[in-house]
């Protein structure tokens, strides 16, 4: 374990989770909050960073990523990385860096999630199956990745929707008080009730007044845009065991 010196800068809390969860409207957010400083951009993704030798750690480059304003204020350092929950390592490297770290996960119905995501690779490129192989038969392609067998950064449209696993392996590391757990839906239909609860986490001001933000729509892409009823029951079927955990863990569901 590496510790950051004394006088060093430290970044106070994360957004590390999900993907296609509502992360980007909750950075737009928070970046306009006064008594905040977030990260130069979204998405700095920094612990699931491979090449950084996580034996001897250097976080110079990540809080170089940290333009702090020139009156002097102090601000809590923050920044948006929904990957990190997710990726293999990152948990444990975070809680090497700041074992105090806040950390913010929006959740999104794992179905949708992972069909905006395929929506998303498929639009790019960066896949060319049809939505129901990559679910099913598909699945394989997430141990191609050597540096983290068993994950991958764009097949993972099942992966990443266990929440429950991934919630549990957060708590083993971290108290639960140093974790808030939303919805995504939440985000989009009350932000200000959320955007307060986040304030109250962080132990920072509300905001006195905000614009509605909209999370990025992925862009449409010549296949179905609706998920079929026979990928959605199996989908359904496949994370039902997760999400009876994931309910446990932090009282949230996505139940209809």
């Amino acid at each position: 374990m590496t510790l950051v010196a004394a006088n060093q800068p430290k970044v106070d809390f994360l957004v590390a989770g999900v993907q296609k969860g509502g992360t980007t409207a909750l950075f737009d957010y928070l970046r306009e909050h006064p008594d905040l400083l977030l990260a130069d951009v979204k998405e700095v993704h920094f612990f699931d960073n491979e090449n950084v030798d996580w034996q001897k750690p250097n976080y110079e480059s990540y809080h170089a990523r940290f333009t702090p304003p020139t009156d002097g204020r102090p601000r809590l350092w923050g920044e948006a990385t929904p990957i990190y929950i997710y990726w293999p390592g990152c948990l444990e490297r975070i809680a090497d860096y700041n074992p105090a770290m806040k950390l913010v996960l929006v959740f999104r119905d794992p179905i949708e999630r992972a069909w905006s995501h395929w929506r998303m690779e498929y639009a790019r490129g960066a896949e060319t199956e049809p939505f129901a192989w990559c679910i099913r038969e598909g699945r394989h392609r997430v141990n191609g990745d050597p540096s983290a067998p068993g994950h991958h950064r764009e097949f993972s449209y099942v992966e990443r929707g266990f929440y429950g696993a991934q919630v549990q392996r957060l708590l083993n590391l971290f108290p639960r008080e140093q974790a808030l757990f939303l919805r995504s839906e939440d985000l989009r239909l009350s932000p200000g009730r959320i955007l307060g609860r986040v304030c109250d986490f962080l132990n920072a001001p509300h905001f006195s007044t905000f614009e509605i933000k909209e999370s990025h729509i992925g862009q449409e892409v010549g296949q179905d845009k609706r998920i079929s009823a026979i990928d959605r029951d199996y989908l359904t079927e496949l994370f039902a065991c997760d999400q009876l955990v994931f309910l446990e863990e932090t009282g949230l569901s996505f139940s209809k």
